[in-house]
Order: structure tokens, then C-alpha cells, then sequence
């Protein structure tokens, strides 16, 4: 039976297969038992807990919509969405590991990559014994990674990169990192983007990991620094060609997003509701008053909203209908909902919403980073704008 919860008040649960709630709910068990005791000292001292890497990789969580050939789980999209909601119900750190491993490590390995890269790295990044990066964006390069300034040349059985990467999750901890540069494509007669797999302890390569963050403490957050490094052939993507695909991987993350920041959010509806029963002001809980209830009901109807957008999202993916496009609109929505939801929620908690005693203000430090990362609010707001008038206003 499904755990009965306040967001499944439009039967929601109704419109999922009986093994969407187990996957979803055996994930959201391990959270609620396992995680859970551990994160606000991982946030409060900054690291992610690395224990739990094998027991993501025993539940299948990593990659977990490729072949099972692979050693993968081969689950559908909405599966896969709400395991990211459980994880991100825990932490924005914990749905992030397990979203960069799958989604922009694996994934690109899968749809770009040689069978032969195949073979070799997906069943270990499955198994959680290589642990992936993603490197894309860069210090000057964000919301623009057309102007990356990475290059790769053409040597003798391979290629020499160049460049700094910067934003970098798993990247201190990671064994494999996918680096796009650009390189210069004689066939076109000019630079074009090509993916390369470098691996750690490649003479040239280096991933300090960036400190002194407020948002995202327990998740690792590096540069990548990039000086003279030999990649051979064997490590490039033969299909990694052009920004596409780097933007293909993004969207595939932009998914588990939308769904993932809705478990944020009810984290902290399900904190005010609880809270508002048992703090008494003026001789009666604060939940009896309507300023409260007003809070309470906007909050739960923006999460029953981005539960629904985020489903059908879903549903068309596995159609072969949703476009990048209908995956902006619910990164979008979902992230500034969720950090909407937080917000209210800390006003709710009063003074205690900062503390660690509720996990009210992680989560809205999380959100912050969660809604500008793969493409900001403002981006994904001209994607949409792109699509209703058919003119592109973020290209010169």
C-alpha cells in the first residue's frame, strides 16, 4: 500500500502504476530512514556523505532509465522522476549526485558514446564504483556555452585540452569527467563542440573543489582545470558533436529537476503543517488562524500543481512527444514554486525556520542554486517565449 500523504489530495497516486508507488516509495523509506539522520550534519560541515553511494547504486538509482544490458534499471521516466522527488525530499545535494551520475555522466556515455565505451563504463558508474562529472559550464560561460573558451587539438592519437571548468558537481570525487571543448572540425571548416571522457589522474588535469558556500553544503561543488591534457581517441564521444549534445544531456537533468524540487517542496509543507498544529500563540495553535491557512492551502496547491506538470511531462516522454521546451516550462515553474514554498515555509516557522532543528532554511539555501544551475529562470522563461512567437530574444 501507498504512504498516505497531504499532496496526494488529487488522487495522484491514481494516475501511477503500481510499480511507480513501489519504486517511489521503497526510495522515499531509505530517505525518511537512512538519509535523513545523516544530512544536517553534512550540510552543517559541508561534505556528502560518501556511505551511501552503494546502497543509491543497490537501489538502482544511477542511470536508472538505461538498458538493463548495461546493468542498469531500465525503469520508465515517471519512475525515474519520482525516485529524484524522494531523494530531493532528503537534500538538493543528494537528488544532484545521483542526477549528475545518471543523467549527464551515463547518459551521454549511452546516446553518444561507442558500444565499446559502452561495455566498459556503464556497468561500473551503475554499480556506483566510477563516479562521474559533468563538465560544461564555464568561470565567463554559463547561460552561453556556445562561447566556451575549453579547446581541443588534434595531436597524434588523440587530442590536448585546454580550458577551466567551473560549477562542476561530484567533480573533486569523480573518477570520469565529460568535458566538452571545442575543436576544430576540418570537415566544416570551422570549431564545433566535441564531448571527451578524461579520466582522473590524467597528467594535466586537476579538480579542486570549491569552498565557502552557503547553498548545496552537502554536495561537492569543484573546478575543473584543464592544462595540456592528452585524451586518446578511444576517449572521445564519436557522436558528441555540436552544442546539442551537451544540451541533450541538460535536458535529461532538467527532467529529474522538475520533478525532484517538488519533493523539496514538500518537505517543507509537510514542516509547516506539523509546526502549525503544535506552536501555540494568543492561547491557540497558529494553524487556527487564517493567515496561516491561507499560507498552508497556496502551498498546497502550487505542489499538486507541479506534481501534475511534471507527470505529464513524464507521460510524453515516454511517448516520444516531450520536447525541450515542455521540459523548461517544468523546470521553471517546479524550481520557483518550490522556492516560493520554502520561503512561506520559514515565515511559518518564525525565528525556528532557521535552525537545523527544521530543514526549512537547507532547503531554501539549496533552491536558490537548484533554480539558476541547468539553465536559470530567466532562460528557460525565453525558451518558452521562443516557442510562443517563434523569435529567439537571447541571440544576438
Amino acid at each position: 500500500m501507498a504512504r498516505a500523504t497531504r499532496t496526494d489530495f488529487y488522487d495522484f497516486d491514481s494516475l501511477l502504476t503500481e510499480e511507480e508507488i513501489a519504486i517511489r516509495d521503497a526510495v522515499g523509506d531509505w530517505v525518511d530512514e537512512r538519509f535523513l539522520p545523516l544530512v544536517e550534519k553534512a550540510y552543517d560541515d559541508a561534505y556528502f556523505p560518501t556511505e551511501v553511494i552503494p546502497e543509491l547504486a543497490e537501489m538502482g538509482l544511477f542511470g536508472a532509465t538505461l538498458p538493463e544490458k548495461y546493468g542498469c534499471a531500465g525503469v520508465g521516466p515517471v519512475a525515474y522522476g519520482l525516485t529524484m522527488q524522494e531523494l530531493e525530499r532528503g537534500d538538493s545535494g543528494l537528488r544532484s549526485f545521483a542526477s549528475v551520475q545518471g543523467a549527464l555522466c551515463m547518459y551521454p556515455i549511452f546516446e553518444y558514446g561507442s558500444e565499446e565505451q559502452r561495455t566498459k563504463w556503464l556497468p561500473r558508474m551503475a554499480k556506483g564504483e566510477v563516479i562521474g562529472c559533468f563538465g560544461l559550464t564555464e568561470p565567463d560561460f554559463g547561460s552561453d556555452p556556445g562561447g566556451m573558451i575549453t579547446r581541443a587539438k588534434k595531436v597524434d592519437g588523440g587530442y590536448v585540452l585546454n580550458g577551466a571548468k567551473m560549477w562542476i558537481t561530484n567533480g573533486t570525487v569523480a573518477d570520469l569527467a565529460i568535458v566538452w571543448a571545442k575543436l576544430f572540425d576540418e570537415a566544416k571548416g570551422r570549431e564545433s563542440i566535441a564531448g571527451f571522457l578524461v579520466e582522473k589522474g590524467t597528467k594535466g588535469y586537476s579538480a579542486p573543489e570549491q569552498k565557502r558556500k552557503h547553498s548545496l553544503r552537502a554536495s561537492v561543488t569543484s573546478e575543473l582545470v584543464l592544462q595540456d591534457v592528452f585524451v586518446p581517441e578511444g576517449n572521445r564521444l564519436p557522436e558528441g558533436n555540436g552544442l546539442k549534445a551537451p544540451l541533450g544531456c541538460l535536458t535529461q537533468a532538467r527532467f529529474g529537476i522538475a520533478f525532484g524540487v517538488v519533493g523539496a517542496a514538500m518537505a517543507c509543507f509537510e514542516s509547516s503543517v506539523a509546526y502549525s498544529k503544535n506552536r501555540v500563540m494568543f492561547g491557540k495553535p497558529i494553524g487556527g488562524f487564517q493567515l496561516v491557512q491561507a499560507e498552508l492551502a497556496k502551498m498546497h496547491t502550487e505542489i499538486i500543481k507541479a506534481q501534475l506538470l511534471a507527470l505529464q511531462c513524464g507521460r510524453m516522454k515516454e511517448r516520444g512527444v516531450c520536447k525541450p521546451e515542455h521540459v523548461s516550462m517544468a523546470k521553471r515553474n517546479n524550481c520557483e514554486i518550490a522556492l516560493e514554498i520554502a520561503r512561506r515555509a520559514r515565515d511559518i516557522h518564525g525565528a525556528n525556520g532557521i535552525t537545523s532543528e527544521y530543514p526549512i532554511m537547507r532547503h531554501m539555501n539549496n533552491l536558490e542554486s537548484v533554480k539558476t544551475y541547468e539553465g536559470t529562470h530567466n532562460i528557460h522563461t525565453l525558451v518558452l517565449g521562443e516557442n510562443i512567437t517563434g523569435i529567439a530574444a537571447y541571440r544576438g
